[in-house]
């Protein structure tokens, strides 16, 4: 009899466990906003996380400023609220509102030297797909960056931008969509934000004075099998994995690459 009771309840816990198990994934997918969180490649390890990750309401926007802006990357939760941004990012709702509006892509090495405009619902349909192991960054075309402010305006009013800026700096916005395997090379320019608004984005970075090794037409999915496991330890880059909510700061001239592990949309705020 105690048998048989043990058994149903270790039944019952089981069938529990894997109604739970169905409940996370159905939520991972359905929080996706409708892009594809499929990479077809082994991108569920996000790796470690060697930057400080912070709540804004335990950093003021004057500790901000003396312990980060002008020294080593941070990674802030509840900056923000972009929800209704959020929303607004949707798949269905971003090709029903810019489906026909033709959006300039760029060459995923670490100049962009090649541009080349397609209509929005094309890039969705044809190019956005996993990163192939065998091909260049500079064959690889990425959107992100050259955004038509005319035409995409109304969606950048609704988002906030982090509120801890620099003193005599403005904020410029960089929206981009990309598949999953898909980043940017090692590169710098001045310090900003990056928010992930879908998807997950697995971020490496260097200060100014240490170069990474990296060869910049190559992707920074070919480096992370083949160079960044055979790194010694003082080689290694800082880095994180950042999650929609999450808002990655860089200093200036900051080396950093990025791989997008799902279809990440994501934006980033430069300080200039």
């Amino acid at each position: 009899m105690e048998y048989r009771f043990a058994l149903t309840i270790c039944v019952q816990l089981m069938l529990l466990w894997r109604a739970q198990k169905a409940a996370k994934s159905s939520t991972a997918v359905d929080d996706g906003g409708g892009w594809s969180l499929y990479s077809g490649y082994n991108l569920d390890d996000e790796g470690p996380c060697s930057i400080d990750v912070l709540d804004s309401s335990s950093l003021s926007h004057r500790q901000f400023l003396e312990q980060y802006a002008y020294t080593k990357p941070v990674i802030l939760r509840g900056l923000t609220d972009n929800t209704k941004f959020r929303l607004l990012c949707s798949k269905s709702n971003l090709l029903e509102v810019y489906g026909n509006q033709r959006v300039r892509l760029s060459t995923a090495n670490t100049y962009s030297y090649r541009k080349v405009d397609v209509p929005f619902q094309e890039y969705v349909d044809l190019l956005l797909r996993p990163q192939p192991l065998d091909t260049l960054g500079s064959d690889t075309l990425y959107f992100f960056g050259d955004n038509n402010f005319t035409e995409w305006h109304t969606l950048f009013d609704q988002y906030r931008a982090p509120s801890y800026v620099l003193p005599r700096t403005t904020g410029a916005y960089s929206f981009g969509i990309a598949g999953p395997g898909t980043g940017v090379p090692f590169h710098w320019h001045g310090p900003g934000y990056s928010e992930v608004i879908y998807g997950r984005k697995r971020w490496f970075l260097y200060p100014p004075d240490q170069d990474p090794h990296f060869h910049p037409n190559r992707t920074t999915l070919s480096w992370v099998t083949e160079i960044y496991p055979n790194l010694m330890e003082e080689e290694a880059p800082l880095e994180c994995t950042i999650r929609p909510g999450e808002v990655l700061y860089f200093p200036d001239r900051w080396w950093h690459a990025t791989l997008n592990l799902d279809t990440s949309v994501f934006i980033s705020t430069f300080l200039g």
